[in-house]
């Protein structure tokens, strides 16, 4: 039986990345049934969106999907895609596993850490108002005197009970299902104490039902950022409210090597979508030049996802050996990044189907 999976190529270097992980996933003997659709900055003006209905219809039928990366204008232009889908299929939870790959230039070794992220509330809802709208003289004016300056642009920051239950939940028992000993809440509670405060309440209240199973604990957001660069070890997996866990995401990333090896998942009720955490890097469209790691690691979440444990555990495998022997590698998984013996997209998703077949 084939998987049918909406592959979604992205804009940037996206379609460079879908081709090679499409490869080396069709690779593990696994049967996939693709259903391409077009997502971006290239399809909006013909489209006149770059989200059509007809991406999220897909998703819906099949349940599951494999992105490539999109461009996100900054400050200005249409809002982020990838906000936009996980609102629209209500993909709830974020999962980013940093892992260390012997061989990804990384300070430190031994690290095995999950963020979950909440992806569906907190300032990310995009409930904005401009400045010297009607809209935000409205809750300047509900404000304390002096409190919002009269010039300012607002953004609403919503943090619900339901919301944080979901997250938390699923945190604790994606704990239980993978081994995970300790789950660490992380907000900034101690000023913000109503919306950062509920999280933490919600925490507590969920942290009883597996007492003497699994550790609870919470950490400031700012000392969480000190505490990570000093003692990684010290924690296993963290959950956060959206913001949080973006930024916190990035730096366990650069923890273990880079982006260039942090895949991610979106996870909800009814659907689940698999893509890199990093961006599209549309200067480098069409040089064959970026690393294909987080997207081929999504897809290796993805086969996880469907129960293909074994064909998962073989793909991850096949990519730490390659990287571990630094040879058939991208320019940023070299000592020197300007080494001329670096790879490109294509050859290193090649060397990575050598080392499947090897298996």
């Amino acid at each position: 039986m084939a998987y049918r999976i909406t592959l979604i190529p992205g804009d940037g270097t996206g379609p460079e990345l879908t081709a090679a992980t499409k490869r080396v996933l069709e690779a593990t003997g696994v049967a996939f049934d693709w259903e391409i659709q077009e997502a971006g900055i290239d399809v909006l003006e013909e489209k006149g969106t770059p989200l059509p209905e007809e991406v999220l219809a897909s998703i819906r039928r099949n349940k599951v999907a494999l992105k490539g990366p999109i461009t996100t204008p900054i400050g200005t232009g249409f809002r982020s895609v990838n906000v936009a889908l996980r609102h629209a299929l209500d993909l709830f939870a974020c999962v980013r596993p940093c892992k260390s790959y012997p061989g990804a230039r990384s300070r430190y070794s031994d690290i095995d850490l999950v963020i979950i992220r909440e992806n569906t509330e907190d300032l990310y809802a995009g409930v904005e108002f401009d400045a010297g709208t009607v809209e935000a003289k409205k809750i300047i004016d509900l404000a304390p005197a002096g409190k919002i300056h009269p010039s300012a642009a607002l953004s609403i920051k919503p943090i619900s009970w339901e919301g944080s239950e979901r997250i938390i939940r699923y945190a604790f028992e994606y704990a239980r299902q993978h081994g995970r000993r300790k789950v660490t809440a992380v907000a900034k509670a101690n000023i913000m104490k109503y919306t950062d405060g509920l999280f933490y309440r919600v925490g507590r209240e969920i942290a009883k039902e597996y007492a003497g199973e699994i550790e609870y604990n919470e950490v400031l957001v700012d000392a969480l950022c000190m505490q990570l660069v000093q003692r990684p070890e010290n924690f296993d997996l963290l959950v956060l409210p959206n913001l949080y866990g973006d930024i916190i995401s990035d730096l366990c990333a650069g923890l273990v090597g880079g982006l260039g090896v942090a895949p991610g998942a979106n996870i909800g009720t009814e659907t689940a979508l698999f893509e890199p955490t990093h961006g599209s890097a549309p200067k480098y469209k069409g040089l064959n030049k970026v690393n294909p790691c987080a997207m081929i690691l999504s897809g290796v979440l993805m086969l996880r996802h469907l129960g293909e444990t074994a064909a998962a555990d073989r793909l991850e495998q096949a990519v730490a050996a390659v990287i571990q022997e630094g040879k058939a590698v991208t320019y940023d998984l070299k000592p020197d990044r300007n080494d001329p013996t670096a790879v490109g997209t294509s050859e290193m998703a090649d060397a990575i189907i050598e080392k499947l077949k090897a298996d």
